[in-house]
């Protein structure tokens, strides 16, 4: 069993009930629905670079290809994630100016 495989089954194995209801509660969110799952996918990606977690980034970009995403796509929600980052950070300087 590899590295990963590893790790996961001991989180599971340590809180059974709270991982079955993790997958299930994942599976659902990302099934098609009003939005389809490629769109979920690709708010995914973006929401993964917002967060900067590595290991949704590993998850959903190959996730997005696999259901249809394009890289440019991919790349182009990237850059909403990245344009609502520096936005958030040019938004707070009002805090800054508010102290000043």
């Amino acid at each position: 069993m590899d590295k990963k495989k590893e790790i996961a089954k001991k989180k599971a194995d340590l809180t059974p009930e709270q991982h079955k209801a993790w997958r299930n509660f994942s599976r659902s969110v990302f099934k098609d629905g009003v939005l389809d799952e490629k769109t979920k996918q690709l708010i995914a990606v973006a929401v993964a670079h917002v967060t900067q977690c590595p290991w949704c980034i590993k998850a959903h970009t190959p996730m997005a290809l696999r259901k249809g995403a394009s890289k440019e796509e991919i790349m182009e929600a990237i850059w909403v994630a990245a344009e609502m980052r520096a936005g958030a950070a040019y938004s707070n300087a009002n805090i800054a100016l508010e102290e000043m």
